[in-house]
């Protein structure tokens, strides 16, 4: 399948309403995925739309090096069948789900059909790990350029996410918690984007939007910069005091948009993807950009995305360079 690759120079249409997919999830009957499928139902349920879940399955090259070896039934259609078996499994865990549901089984590659799909969705979910399959490469090798190139928000969930659930026991009601809704800042357009989102994320929860922005240490080099390895602290105390007072501003026109959200801000100097996992160990939801400055945005998908997605304590959205007529001018 051919997709569409766009990249952070040209913003993305996006109007939630003509996103006729819904909450698109990719299912490829792993636990993980399992979990990723109970976390996109509830987020269906959120966001008031439906919930379309995907199976990819790829049919291998027709080569036999004897007639022996030639199936009895073709192997596309065998592909096909047990793609269409997975959704039956998935059927059945979303018996008791209250929304509408969709099922899909896609022909081609795992990674490429999920990002076409995603020009007609509101919301992409995906397991951090699968079998290998459709969810399992979005942490192998493609890890940074998925979410990188699809066309809407994309959730990647946690191999621990929902650990206090069993699951066969699925409670698909929207769940209330007190963790607030984090969003990484770094002062580029790009991470504004990410904040409307997130602060969509926090209203819909009732909770608090933290705007995080990580201010990379000076480092041990001064040695190059003699005119500010003086005081050190002093540089880095006023740097977090512009950078801070940068946040507010952004507190001040998302407030714009979302009166109802409590909103905080803090700069906090450290490596940006450290300070990343941190902020999901204690967040329900952390959001961030596709690219920003090369700090705390560029972070995910450079060479540390890897890392990052794979430690994550929770769910983590990347939002992609979407047109927002809210963005400040």
């Amino acid at each position: 399948m051919n997709t569409d690759v766009h990249t952070d120079a040209h913003t993305i249409p996006y109007d939630p309403a003509a996103r006729e997919l819904g909450v698109v999830v990719g299912y490829d009957g792993s636990e993980n995925a399992t979990r990723a499928l109970h976390y996109a139902a509830r987020a269906a349920q959120r966001h008031g739309t439906v919930l379309n879940v995907v199976t990819v399955y790829r049919v291998p090259p027709a080569i036999y090096s004897t007639y022996a070896a030639v199936p009895t039934a073709p192997e596309d259609k065998a592909k096909k069948d047990e793609a269409e078996q997975l959704l039956t499994v998935a059927a059945e865990f979303l018996k008791d789900y209250p929304g509408e549901v969709q099922f899909r089984a896609v022909e081609g590659d795992s990674v490429g059909a999920l990002a076409e799909l995603t020009k007609e969705a509101q919301l992409a979910v995906l397991g951090a790990r699968g079998r290998g399959g459709f969810v399992g490469r979005i942490l192998g090798s493609v890890a940074s350029a998925l979410p990188a190139h699809t066309f809407c928000p994309t959730v990647v969930v946690p191999t621990d996410y929902w650990h206090h659930e069993p699951l066969q026991h699925a409670d698909f009601s929207p769940v209330r918690l007190q963790a607030p809704v984090t969003v990484g800042m770094d002062d580029s357009q790009l991470s504004r984007v990410a904040a409307l989102h997130a602060a969509q994320a926090a209203s819909q929860r009732g909770v608090t939007l933290r705007l995080l922005m990580a201010l990379p240490p000076l480092g041990t080099n001064m040695a190059w910069y003699p005119e500010l390895s003086a005081d050190v602290a002093k540089v880095t105390k006023q740097r977090s005091e512009m950078l801070q007072n940068t946040l507010e501003e952004d507190i001040t026109w998302l407030k714009q948009h979302f009166p109802d959200v409590e909103m905080s801000a803090a700069v906090e100097v450290g490596e940006p993807s450290v300070i990343l996992n941190q902020a999901t160990g204690d967040s329900q939801l952390t959001v961030v950009g596709t690219r920003g400055r090369g700090a705390f945005m560029s972070a995910l998908l450079g060479s540390t995305s890897r890392g990052v997605l794979y430690k994550a304590a929770g769910p983590v959205m990347v939002v992609p360079n979407l047109q927002d007529a809210r963005l400040p001018g």
